[in-house]
């Protein structure tokens, strides 16, 4: 697949997807229902002189829109990549397993409670984040529990956790303003004051998962070796779901429900840079970061001047993408015990 010495396919993966995230964070600067010129987000970068409409554009606007995207796809692309390796599993991912239903659920519930309460949100979602985790975590635990097992039981807590979604909001349509949006997942009207608690959340999930992969490739070596090695893998096993529950729901709180840049982007990035976590997680962060900004400025520029959510034009890649896995996991053994 790769003529190329794993090392330099990883510096030469790094620069690629340091460019492309680069040049997708410009452009979703400058381009939507109002264009900025380059010219202006130059001197606003710089301090010098910008009209008042271009810098009230970019910094009311863009700019939390745009950190908002890079945030929850680093987030939900290295969530993604931790559930993948802790559970052996290539098909799963947070919305796939029901991690972002969970904390959609949760988010709605403290919305609903305690309205009003910025700093809540980020903790209710991890919350309910954590809980599905568990349940996931007690689910691959089983006997003759196989991979397919894992994902169809993920499905269905989906499901439940959707239905108490609606029901909350049935019952209390005022619970969250957006909620449409929410539940599909969108980032229009995205402002700073809902992007900064979860970011905190984020930047340390993301330091704690760079320092803890080298665990996750002892762990890929199998149970017995990583026990002769003197790893805990049940705990180690828990505390990975655990960080990966707190990525996914700092995302979820001010995202909503984005599918797929957790199943996709680790997926894309071992592809080319092979199973070392301590390439993977990095380049998945950078590269579903620079995926959510590419797609959320689609989003807004497809359709012009109607704007859909993100989280629709991810479905349509995502779904066929998905189905993808399937087909090929099925032949390398998708129904054994994972």
């Amino acid at each position: 697949m790769n003529m190329l010495p794993r090392r330099h396919t990883g510096a030469f993966a790094s620069v690629a997807v340091a460019v492309v995230l680069a040049t997708a964070t410009v452009a979703a600067f400058l381009v939507g229902s109002s264009s900025v010129s380059l010219g202006d987000l130059v001197a606003w970068i710089t301090g010098g002189d910008v009209s008042d409409a271009a810098k009230s554009i970019l910094v009311n606007v863009r700019l939390p829109r745009v950190l908002a995207a890079l945030l929850s796809g680093a987030a939900l692309a290295v969530a993604g990549a931790i559930i993948q390796a802790v559970l052996d599993n290539p098909l799963a991912s947070p919305n796939i397993i029901g991690i972002n239903s969970g904390a959609g659920l949760f988010v709605l519930l403290a919305a609903s409670v305690f309205p009003g309460l910025l700093w809540l949100p980020p903790l209710a979602a991890f919350a309910g984040a954590l809980v599905t985790a568990l349940v996931i975590f007690g689910i691959s635990l089983g006997a003759n529990t196989s991979r397919l097992t894992v994902v169809l039981a993920g499905i269905a807590i989906t499901s439940v956790f959707g239905a108490g979604m609606n029901t909350i909001l049935i019952v209390n349509p005022d619970a969250y303003i957006g909620s449409s949006t929410f539940l599909i997942g969108g980032l229009a009207g995205v402002l700073m004051k809902d992007v900064l608690w979860p970011a905190g959340y984020i930047a340390i999930g993301l330091l704690a998962a760079f320092g803890a992969a080298g665990k996750l490739n002892i762990m890929a070596l199998g149970d017995q070796t990583a026990h002769s090695l003197g790893m805990n893998v049940s705990r180690t096993r828990l505390l990975m779901l655990g960080l990966a529950a707190v990525l996914s729901g700092a995302a979820v709180s001010f995202a909503g429900l984005l599918g797929f840049v957790g199943l996709i982007i680790p997926h894309l990035v071992r592809f080319f840079v092979g199973h070392d976590n301590r390439l993977v997680l990095p380049l998945s962060a950078a590269a579903g970061a620079a995926f959510v900004v590419f797609c959320d400025m689609c989003s807004r520029v497809l359709f012009a001047p109607y704007e859909v959510p993100v989280g629709i034009l991810m479905a349509f890649l995502g779904g066929p993408f998905f189905i993808y896995l399937i087909l090929k996991n099925r032949k390398g053994g998708l129904d054994d015990r994972g």
